[in-house]
Parts: C-alpha cells; sequence; structure tokens
C-alpha cells in the first residue's frame, strides 16, 4: 500500500506541476501588450540574451558548416553530384541543423542563465520583495524575458544557418574546389522560400518559445536554496534540449509529410 500511495503522490505531484506550468504560460501570453508598452525592458533582455550567445552561436555555425561542406561533398561525388553541394548545406542547415542546433546552444547558454537568474532572485527575497511592493513579478521580471527569447531563436538561428552556409561554402568551393556558380545556382533553384525558409523559420520560433518558457519555469518553481538553483539550472538543459527533439520530429513530421 506504501508503494502505491507513493505512486499516487507522485503522479498528484506531477499533475500539480503541470497546472502551475499550464498557468504561467498562459499568463505569459496574457501579458504581451503591457510587456510591449516597456520596450525598453524587452530590448534590455533581447541584448542579454543574444547578444552573449552570438559568439558560440557563430563559431558553431562555421564549423558545422565546414564539416557539411566535406561530408557533402565526399557523400555527392560518389553519385557525379558535387555541383549539388550549395543546395544540401543550405536544405541541411535550414530545415534541421539551424534551428535544432541553435536551440540547444540557446538552451545551454541562455536557458541556464535565466534559470539561474530567476532562481538567485527567488533565493534573495527580491520576487518576494516585489510581491510585498504590490509589483506583480511575472508581469516585471518574466514576461519581458518569455518575448525577449521568443524574438532572439529566430534571429540566432538565422546567423547560425548563414554563417554555417558561408563554412560550407569556404570547404567546398574555396578548398576543394567546386564550381562557385553550380554551388549557388544549385542553391536557388533548390531552396523554396516557404517549403524550406518558412518552416525553419516556423521551428526557431517554435524551439525559442519551448527553450524560454522551460528555464523561466524551472527558476520560478526553483527552491530557494544554493542547491535548489543548481538542481533547476541542470534541469532546464535537459528538459529543454528533450522538448527540442521531441518538438523537431512532432513539427518535421507535420510539415514536410503534408
Amino acid at each position: 500500500m506504501n508503494f502505491i500511495a507513493r505512486i499516487g503522490a507522485a503522479v498528484r505531484g506531477q499533475l500539480i506541476n503541470m497546472g502551475i506550468g499550464a498557468r504561467l504560460f498562459w499568463r505569459l501570453l496574457t501579458l504581451l501588450g503591457p510587456a510591449l508598452k516597456r520596450p525598453r525592458l524587452i530590448g534590455d533582455q533581447i541584448h542579454f540574451l543574444g547578444n552573449y550567445s552570438l559568439a558560440i552561436i557563430g563559431v558553431s555555425g562555421l564549423f558545422v558548416g565546414f564539416v557539411l561542406g566535406l561530408q557533402g561533398y565526399y557523400i555527392l561525388q560518389r553519385y557525379g553530384s558535387a555541383e549539388a553541394l550549395g543546395m544540401m548545406v543550405a536544405l541541411s542547415l535550414l530545415r534541421e541543423l539551424g534551428p535544432v542546433v541553435t536551440a540547444l546552444l540557446f538552451a545551454g547558454r541562455a536557458g541556464t542563465a535565466l534559470t539561474a537568474e530567476i532562481g538567485l532572485m527567488k533565493a534573495g527575497e527580491q520576487l518576494s520583495a516585489m510581491e510585498m511592493m504590490a509589483v506583480d513579478p511575472v508581469k516585471r521580471i518574466l514576461a519581458p524575458r518569455f518575448w525577449a527569447g521568443l524574438i532572439t531563436m529566430p534571429v540566432l538561428a538565422a546567423v547560425f544557418s548563414a554563417v554555417g552556409v558561408l563554412g560550407g561554402w569556404l570547404v567546398g568551393v574555396v578548398m576543394i574546389g567546386v564550381d562557385s556558380g553550380a554551388f549557388w545556382g544549385q542553391m536557388q533553384q533548390g531552396v523554396d522560400w516557404w517549403t524550406d525558409l518558412g518552416n525553419g523559420v516556423l521551428k526557431s520560433f517554435v524551439f525559442g518559445l519551448a527553450v524560454t518558457f522551460v528555464a523561466l519555469l524551472e527558476g520560478y518553481a526553483a527552491s530557494p536554496t544554493p542547491e535548489g538553483v543548481s538542481r533547476a539550472t541542470t534541469r532546464t538543459v535537459v528538459v529543454a534540449s528533450l522538448a527540442v527533439l521531441g518538438l523537431d520530429f512532432l513539427l518535421t513530421a507535420t510539415m514536410f509529410s503534408i
């Protein structure tokens, strides 16, 4: 009976956590209007999330482009299609690698920073002090960070994809010797604005929403102790990464199979 009771308590606790998360998510969505009335708060958070993540996104995109250029050339050369290297690099980045890798890096860099920041504010009783002064911490602290993450993620994914294409061009055209006209021409012919670019942007928005919300929820629900904040930071990376990979499968199955 004790075992069954523990299972029931665990299930009930998970349902309570899901309810708390759903309520917080709905509140963040409804606070779009008040957040836009104070654009400076959103702008500061865009700078915090985007500017400090730009270096790792750019460097990672460049090396991913290098690897795609090398691997793609060796594979396509077997079938006499080395001129299609540009199309392969662009489609790989726009459809999958750009949004997914950017979201994983965003979760590890910006997501953990958000969780630690909110968790430390809770541990230092700053959120409680704001409530005592009749200031809503969700409206003042969480909402600007939520919408800033939603805006920042697609921009970082675009930077990642652009730098990755440049890396593929450097390896394929400059180093290996693929024809430059064929590289860019095949890319222009094979990439569709909506099917490829539009779906990649949509993925970036969804991933940004998921990663930012998970980071804020974990920080807001963390125990106000150093150990609680550290556990919340670890959970942010794990949960956000799994959410990105799961959503990637669902979005890919929906977008490219219809």
